[in-house]
């Protein structure tokens, strides 16, 4: 769905006011987007600490980049989810260091933390290993999608090449994925 030219008006004029440092421009865009960052960060980060830290380092990205923001490639809501996807990425990498890429197979789904559990709470290894669980649930194709998107850092365009699938496809798995898992994390009975 695009936006009407009035629409892709509003957003340039907003992320224009957040460039220029305006607390009112900076607080439409927080109050507008900050639940969205904060469920996805929710679902891919192991404790809602994380998550919550997430959001604010999100929103400081799109301060520093609010410049860059064009309408006419991509609507204020896409940018937002792009930056924020950048960013778990980013941080998923960083803390790969407490994963053993070893048990990173995607036939198995299984991450664990290393031998000595430096970076992750016991807390954290929990949600994580019922996190690994869910994805290991997900049809074939949306769990190989999240793990790769989510877990090895890859684009959803180098997924489609190297699965020879669509875009559009692999776009809609990540979408489902994403929704099954945090349904089937409501269902049981994991506070939000």
């Amino acid at each position: 769905m695009s936006q009407s030219p009035q629409e892709q008006q509003v957003d340039l004029s907003l992320m224009k006011g957040v460039a220029a440092n305006d607390p009112a421009a900076i607080a439409q865009l927080y109050d507008r987007f900050s639940s969205l960052v904060y469920r996805m960060a929710y679902q891919i980060l192991p404790t809602r600490s994380d998550a919550e830290d997430a959001v604010q380092e999100v929103f400081i990205r799109l301060w520093r980049t609010a410049d860059r923001f064009d309408p006419n490639r991509a609507a204020l809501v896409t940018w937002v989810m792009l930056i924020t996807r950048r960013f778990l990425v980013d941080r998923l990498r960083r803390s790969r260091s407490a994963i053993r890429p070893s048990v990173l197979d995607e036939k198995h789904s299984t991450v664990a933390a290393s031998s000595s559990g430096v970076g992750f709470s016991a807390e954290q290894q929990e949600r994580m290993a019922a996190l690994m669980k869910r994805i290991d649930q997900l049809p074939e194709l949306q769990r190989v999608v999240v793990v790769r998107a989510y877990l090895n850092g890859q684009t959803l365009r180098q997924i489609g090449e190297e699965l020879n699938t669509p875009l559009g496809t692999i776009k809609s798995a990540l979408s489902r994925a994403l929704v099954r898992l945090r349904e089937r994390e409501l269902s049981e009975g994991v506070p939000t």
